[in-house]
């Protein structure tokens, strides 16, 4: 993972001296990407659930789905390799079988599992890209939904086929679903994109995303 520096100390290289043309192509998370609603979702629960997901740099990640209606708290970390890995250095290796994630706790009376997946499809990141998401290279950036239930997993699983179907991306989506567990990153990666706006990467890369989350969803983006 080499966002030690790409995304601790990114400065001028990502913020304007290398053309997007040199990078991968241009995430389709950075514009608000037309998607079909989910034809299979979760029905309603009573109390909140769990939804964790992977897709490049936890910081613009954990962003967008802060400003979801209906998301009570999102936490960045490490999923689907184990405790004693779920750090930042060790995680920066590439070695350690984690991704780079979001824990997502929300409120299934005000916004669905199906829903959340839609918006992490649409804008969160590019779920076509291969071996990493934009500057950031690695599996640790990989695209993967780590579903908390068989029904989650189920779930995900149709909304692949359905956006396959329908031909909504011209690559093929390379998400994986996956097992593991999740462990928060540590407190300065937390709340990173509302601590640090003026961050070289965060401008770059994230702010995009959010960008395009309120224009693309307005009907379910907070205010402010």
């Amino acid at each position: 993972m080499m966002r030690n520096t790409l995304c601790l100390a990114l400065g001028a290289i990502a913020f304007g001296a290398v053309a997007l043309s040199s990078l991968p192509q241009a995430a389709e998370a950075e514009r608000a990407v037309p998607l079909p609603k989910a034809a299979v979702d979760l029905p309603a629960a009573p109390r909140p659930q769990i939804a964790v997901l992977a897709g490049g740099c936890f910081w613009g990640m954990e962003a967008v789905f802060e400003r979801v209606k209906g998301v009570r708290s999102v936490t960045a970390g490490y999923a689907g390799g184990r405790r004693e890995d779920a750090n930042y250095a060790a995680v920066s290796t590439e070695r350690t079988g984690h991704a780079e994630a979001v824990r997502i706790v929300y409120d299934p009376s005000r916004v669905s599992y199906a829903t959340l997946l839609r918006i992490y499809f649409a804008i969160a990141h590019d779920p076509t890209q291969v071996g990493g998401q934009g500057p950031d290279r690695g599996p640790s950036y990989r695209s993967a939904i780590f579903a908390q239930s068989p029904d989650q997993s189920r779930v995900a699983r149709d909304y692949i086929a359905q956006l396959t179907r329908a031909h909504v991306f011209v690559r093929p989506i390379t998400t994986r679903i996956e097992r593991g567990g999740f462990f928060p990153a540590e407190a300065e990666h937390q709340n990173f994109y509302d601590r640090n706006p003026a961050h070289p990467y965060i401008m770059r890369w994230d702010k995009p995303k959010v960008a395009g989350f309120r224009a693309g969803f307005p009907d379910l983006a907070r205010a402010g």
